[in-house]
């Protein structure tokens, strides 16, 4: 069974180029492939995610020298949001007619999943930057796709945040490998224990270093900048899948937390913790009042989704099991809330009918946290995981009222009062598998959150994922 966790990262790759090769002059070619292979890759990680713990190393190296995958319950959770959310994205691009304005729309869209899945597989930080790499040349690609001026000037802020981040990262990863002598993450959460007093210092310069790369990715506060832009400007399925790109950065804090410098490893200690939590509340604030004060509803969305990436980090940064599961049942619900959002956005520049608005609300009152959707489930669980922390109960509930008033104010301007643009006919279908995502997340919350639960305990008692890749030591 093994060998089926390169699938996910092999599948796109291939049908990416297979499109280049034979159906670069046929439209309907490259939609049937992208289409089957987003399925397949769907079914992939339905199955993957009732499988158990399990590592892949390809050639039959042995770890750490050889290149690692590992599957375990968080990385079967991501490849199964990845592909839901990949599905809808496809779905709405056709039916709008978005992977039409560009010849290379669906190679770009197969390569990110590659890069996606690939950064979620992984079970080494050196390959975890090559899929970054992946990921930043596949966006680059989809985020300028259909061209203008205000969108390549964008591009090339995210293209120089980010290779600003693959600089730090390499540096991490030459810090840690001359200290250590391995990359793979189950081999470091094994020697870091282990390493001689004089290193200490090393290890935690590695340790921020990393934290600041994963902070690029996740829209970190101060290291947000480059997100409002990008999104805002970006097509709106593209932005709507860039929803998944910002939890990137949050998987690999989660994973790096609880694996490689987990709060009791006497080199880091609680590090990352403390730099985290301050970080994720001026997010939380940033996004809060960037939601209130923006007009611009692509602009809000990208403010919100700021927000939102702030209320689970903190969530994150508690490092406890169940501030960890709070956290994954949140990543679940502001990925397709905003995924939701982004194509309400797109929708609403061609159409603004009474179906339109009532999706518009529904999603708002998501994001914001408002019940009764999933929104408002994920924050109580946060909430309740932060039990004491009256400082963040305050900044939470109250950015949930700020991105509430932002969308009420946004919403009525743009539904009631502004004139409604020429009418089209445009497919639902794609928000309305977001809402039926969110609506289905909050009904089976209770189910949800044991799983959830038992992933976070999984994640902080890694024995099972270091022995995952200890399978390798005999080729």
């Amino acid at each position: 069974m093994s060998q089926v966790l390169i699938l996910p990262v092999i599948l796109p790759a291939v049908l990416a180029g297979a499109i280049i090769l034979f159906a670069q002059g046929t439209l309907n070619a490259q939609r049937a492939i992208s289409v089957l292979g987003t399925l397949a890759l769907l079914a992939l990680a339905i199955t993957l995610a009732q499988t158990p713990t399990q590592g892949y190393f390809l050639g039959n190296w042995p770890a750490p020298f050889g290149i690692a995958l590992v599957l375990d319950r968080l990385s079967a959770l991501m490849l199964l949001l990845t592909a839901s959310l990949a599905l809808i994205v496809l779905i709405h691009s056709i039916a709008t007619g978005w992977d039409t304005k560009g010849r290379h729309f669906h190679a770009l869209y197969l390569f990110q999943l590659m890069g996606l899945n690939g950064a979620f597989l992984t079970g080494d930080a050196f390959n975890l930057f090559v899929f970054f790499e992946v990921l930043l040349i596949a966006s680059y690609g989809l985020m300028v796709h259909g061209g203008g001026q205000a969108r390549i000037r964008a591009g090339v802020q995210y293209v120089a945040f980010n290779l600003l981040g693959s600089t730090l990262f390499l540096f991490a990863l030459a810090t840690i490998y001359s200290t250590t002598g391995t990359l793979n993450m189950a081999d470091l959460a094994l020697k870091l224990p282990q390493i001689p007093a004089g290193d200490t210092s090393l290890i935690r310069t590695a340790a921020v270093l990393l934290m600041l790369v994963f902070a690029i990715k996740a829209a970190l506060v101060p290291l947000q900048f480059w997100l409002p832009g990008t999104y805002a400007n970006a097509p709106g399925p593209v932005a709507a899948l860039f929803a998944v790109m910002t939890k990137v950065g949050a998987y690999a804090l989660i994973r790096f937390g609880t694996l490689v410098f987990p709060a009791d490893l006497p080199a880091t200690g609680a590090l990352i913790a403390s730099l985290l939590y301050p970080a994720a509340l001026a997010t939380i604030a940033v996004g809060a009042f960037g939601t209130l004060a923006t007009r611009s509803l692509p602009r809000q969305i990208a403010f919100a989704a700021i927000g939102s990436m702030g209320t689970l980090l903190l969530s994150v940064a508690a490092f406890t099991p169940l501030a960890t599961a709070a956290a994954l049942y949140y990543l679940i619900h502001s990925t397709l809330a905003t995924a939701a959002l982004f194509l309400i956005a797109d929708l609403a520049r061609t159409r603004r009918d009474g179906l339109t608005a009532a999706l518009f609300m529904a999603s708002a009152i998501a994001m914001a946290g408002m019940p009764p959707l999933s929104g408002f489930v994920g924050k109580l669980l946060i909430l309740d995981a932060l039990s004491g922390d009256w400082l963040g109960w305050s900044v939470i509930l109250l950015a949930s009222l700020l991105t509430m008033i932002g969308f009420a104010r946004t919403g009525s301007e743009l539904f009631w009062k502004a004139p409604a643009p020429e009418a089209a006919t445009e497919s639902k279908a794609a928000i309305l598998l977001c809402l039926a995502a969110l609506a289905a997340l909050t009904i089976a919350a209770g189910p949800i959150g044991q799983a959830l639960s038992q992933t976070a305990q999984a994640l902080h008692h890694p024995a099972a994922y270091i022995a995952a890749t200890q399978l390798g030591a005999t080729p």
